[in-house]
């Protein structure tokens, strides 16, 4: 206890705890007796030391309002202004609050955005934003495509759709990259990237769908980088005559070696892969300076007949107009252009290895869509100046006097060159035939194979550990409990070891594809699928204008995110309609499965603020029609006490509501307001929670008065919203009238004569053996609280906490032992008494079963003008 002394004497602190937080240090001034502020004791007894305000305790503010497993709790003002009233001993606040119910392992994970993460080990690794996402971004999108397709993708489109197809990539990626900052910068950003913004967005519904779909984009999206860098390798053995087997099973051999060393450097930790990321990067800026550089080297003969020329002005014409051939189109070619573009999640990806997500994401994405855009737009202009569409290689084939240049050669023959044979057979050289152009074009080719070989091995690389990185967190959620398994992270940076292996044998299994234009409209699908989620959770958000959507990042629009998630959506199918129809038909199935599950997680997404402002939206358009009789329905308010109380009352009002009708379950906490307060705020969760687990649709209200008869007339003038309000009251019948005091009777009846007052239709419900099972359901949760005591203890007493393996491995069935044996030292109850509650819960679970065809009494209390006494049958 500390001792503070004031001016008005020397006062106990009853609730200072001087481990929560340090007092504010203040500067000393000497004022005179009569300046001198009087400090009032109850600041000092409340606060802990002579000062008006004190900084608050995050202990207290942090996920107060967590549905599962341990959870804060901040101390009520009850339990403040009680400490003025104390003269002796403190505020008892407990730290944690542990439900009822089951612990948290096992249990999709908390809300991680109101909470700090622990460093529990260290030595972590973090990345800023150029490290972490600008270099992994740029690395990821000049892939494959910058090296190897890029000049087949302009010899088919010609450099006019060729330019329309990189802007159309840019423009997806680009709205998609404002969708995603926008998101990031509205709150804390942790691991799992796409997947953990649209699950926290959308809810773990579309999230938990997305984030399969999205794990698996970019474990094939491995095979699609490697097979395009096998492919270089069999062209190098191929001009070498070094062939081992055949072309496209030496690819397949090349591309498993190359994802096993891959796989090995990936396990070895985040900083070794962050390493080789830089490397590949200066390797592969040189490769593409060395493009440029190419193109103004004077050219041979030998090159010359192989279509490569400097920049000539006939051969760019030439090149702008498209020549489409084997049955390629322009959303052929743009199916197979798109993965290039699809690298910009590769920084979010990593989310929780950055320092500052919400910075770097935006930053990074934004800026490395820009280069790589540029680039590929200029490295794509210059091979259309500088490379006709077809050549033949043979330096022969040169233009004789009096040719005729026409057909599709023009500007190879106007150049001097005759390779109109390609007309007529397929030729091995230019734009469309030959995929290693970029080598030839180069001033030095063994740098382009080298940037090739970076290419594809970082954007693999990225790849790699983007999919097992969100595929963790997914797990982690344990949204999909069977997968619970790969959640396990091992080392300092928490390295998904188990999601590494999964993802090197999808690798592997597509790598034994192939052929990389199979591969690429596959992820093209996947990719523009989660693209178009996380446009429309952008939109979503805004839309629903929830108080939580305050994204630091302006430079979004709810409109052009939604016309991105729409085009998403229309280039899917334009580019394969069936495979556009596959992803959507599993993305529904995992859908509806997640909603099916009904995963025990609140994110506070943008689906439960549009559900909210949709319910206000109805109820105050319903307020405003007037009732009619073929629209009516039964609107029960029914007095079941605590809602497992009388299961019979629920169970009839059900019956007549259909499920259709409002119902709501009410309480009367009879006593003084500080002493009921307490048990009714304690009681309204868990009594809301028990009515959704039973499938029960009904809502929970509970009221604390002086008296029964107050309560309930509180309940009938205040229940409901606008129509969505009760018109009749449901109440047991009083068994013990007879017996009972005047007073109780008095307040019994005087329930129904306040309802009929308010105009309440009035069912009153009488069972031979009761309706009460409240003693039933007490005596069973002491039951399971003793079990749970009882196995907690077990646990603690077992070697290593309860995972001791061999003999001392705990038994799987340990609960049901442990509560058989609590069973059978309770003294068992008479045996009258155990038939009297068996009868009791037979007849409370009759209104369950379909009724037998019998006879309805209908009783007037009153004589309203109806034929009062009668029966109908």
């Amino acid at each position: 206890m500390e001792r503070l002394r004031s001016v008005g004497g020397e006062h106990d602190n009853l609730g200072f705890d001087s481990t929560l937080d340090e007092p504010p240090v203040y500067q000393e001034t000497d004022f005179s007796d009569a300046d001198h502020r009087a400090v009032r004791p109850s600041v000092v007894s409340a606060f802990g030391h002579d000062t008006l305000d004190r900084v608050p305790n995050i202990d207290f503010y942090r996920n107060a309002g967590s549905v599962s497993g341990h959870r804060a709790v901040r101390p009520s003002l009850q339990e403040l202004h009680d400490v003025f009233q104390k003269q002796n001993g403190g505020i008892s606040v407990p730290d944690t609050v542990n439900d009822d119910d089951e612990g948290s392992d096992g249990t999709p994970s908390d809300d991680l955005e109101s909470a700090i993460p622990t460093d529990t080990k260290g030595g972590t690794i973090k990345f800023g934003w150029i490290r972490g996402v600008l270099v992994r971004c740029m690395l990821n999108i000049w892939g494959v495509m910058l090296f190897i397709r890029l000049s087949w993708i302009f010899g088919h489109s010609g450099w006019g759709l060729g330019i329309v197809v990189i802007v159309l990539s840019c423009v997806v990626t680009t709205i998609t990259g404002l969708s995603m900052s926008a998101i990031c910068t509205n709150g804390v950003v942790r691991g799992g990237g796409a997947y953990y913004m649209i699950s926290r967005s959308l809810g773990p519904e579309f999230g938990g769908s997305i984030g399969l779909i999205f794990a698996l984009a970019n474990a094939v999206a491995v095979a699609l980088y490697v097979v395009g860098f096998a492919e270089t390798v069999v062209e190098l053995l191929l001009d070498n005559d070094l062939i081992m087997v055949s072309v496209v099973n030496d690819i397949r051999i090349v591309g498993c070696i190359t994802v096993v060393l891959l796989l090995a450097i990936s396990v070895a930790g985040m900083e070794w892969e962050a390493k080789a990321q830089i490397v590949l990067l200066v390797i592969l800026l040189v490769a593409i300076v060395n493009v440029f550089v190419g193109t103004f080297i004077p050219v041979t003969d030998q090159k010359k007949a192989e279509g490569i020329f400097n920049y000539q002005a006939n051969i760019f014409l030439e090149n702008f107009t498209p020549d489409f051939r084997d049955g390629e189109t322009f959303f052929s070619v743009f199916a197979i252009f798109f993965p290039a573009a699809t690298g910009i999640l590769a920084g979010a990806n990593i989310s929780g290895d950055l320092r500052d997500p919400q910075g770097a994401i935006p930053k990074g994405t934004l800026l490395a869509i820009l280069i790589t855009g540029f680039t590929y737009l200029a490295v794509g202009l210059s091979v259309s100046a500088t490379v006709v569409r077809n050549a033949t290689g043979n330096i022969s084939d040169i233009i004789t006097a009096g040719m005729v240049c026409n057909g599709s050669s023009v500007a190879a023959c106007e150049l001097g060159y005759d390779f109109s044979s390609c007309a007529v057979e397929k030729c091995k050289f230019g734009l469309i035939n030959n995929n290693q152009v970029m080598t030839m074009v180069s001033g030095f080719g063994p740098l382009i194979i080298a940037g090739t070989f970076s290419a594809t091995l970082s954007s693999a690389l990225a790849s790699l550990v983007s999919a097992p990185k969100v595929f963790q967190a997914l797990c982690k959620d344990n949204i999909y409990k069977i997968l619970h398994y790969f959640a396990k992270g091992y080392g300092k940076n928490n390295e998904p070891i188990r999601g590494y292996v999964l993802t090197f044998i999808i690798s592997v299994g597509f790598i034994l594809v192939g052929d990389l234009n199979i591969i690429a409209p596959i992820i093209s699908n996947f990719f523009l699928a989660s693209y178009a989620l996380i446009n429309f959770s952008c939109f979503h958000a805004s839309y629903a204008m929830s108080p939580g959507w305050r994204p630091a990042y302006k430079f979004y629009n709810m409109w052009l995110s939604l016309a991105g998630a729409v085009l998403c959506c229309v280039v899917m199918f334009v580019i394969n309609w069936w495979a556009a129809l596959l992803t959507y038909g599993i993305e529904i199935l995992l859908y509806i499965y997640v909603k099916v599950k009904k995963p025990d997680v609140n994110w506070g997404s943008s689906t439960q603020a549009v559900t909210f402002v949709s319910s206000v939206s109805n109820a105050l358009s319903l307020s405003g029609v007037e009732d009619h009789v073929k629209n009516f329905r039964p609107q029960i308010l029914a007095m079941t006490g605590s809602a497992r109380s009388r299961p019979a009352l629920l169970d009839l009002a059900h019956s007549l509501t259909k499920n259709y009708g409002l119902c709501i379950a009410c309480q009367v906490f009879e006593g003084p307001r500080s002493e009921t307060l307490e048990e009714m705020n304690a009681g309204m969760e868990k009594n809301q929670l028990w009515l959704r687990k039973t499938e029960r649709k009904a809502f929970y209200a509970a009221v604390a008065c002086n008296s029964f008869r107050e309560g309930a007339e509180s309940l009938l003038q205040a229940s409901g919203l606008g129509r969505m309000k009760p018109n009749t009251l449901l109440i047991g019948f009083q068994r013990n009238w007879r017996t009972a005091g005047t007073e109780a009777v008095q307040s019994y009846v005087g329930v129904l004569h306040d309802a009929f007052d308010f105009e309440y239709g009035t069912l009153i419900l009488r069972m031979k053996q009761g309706l009460d099972v409240s003693h039933i359901v007490e005596a069973e949760e002491e039951m399971l609280k003793a079990a749970r005591e009882q196995q907690a203890l077990d646990k603690e007493m077992m070697p290593n906490g309860g995972k001791a393996k061999g003999l001392f491995r705990k038994s799987k069935k340990s609960s049901k032992q442990v509560l058989t044996t609590r069973v059978s030292v309770c003294d068992p109850p008479p045996q009258h008494v155990a038939k009297m509650n068996e009868r009791l819960l037979e007849a409370s679970s009759q209104f369950q079963k379909k009724q037998p065809k019998g006879t309805i009494d209908v009783w007037w209390l009153f004589d309203d003008g109806g034929r009062s006494g009668r029966t109908v049958n």
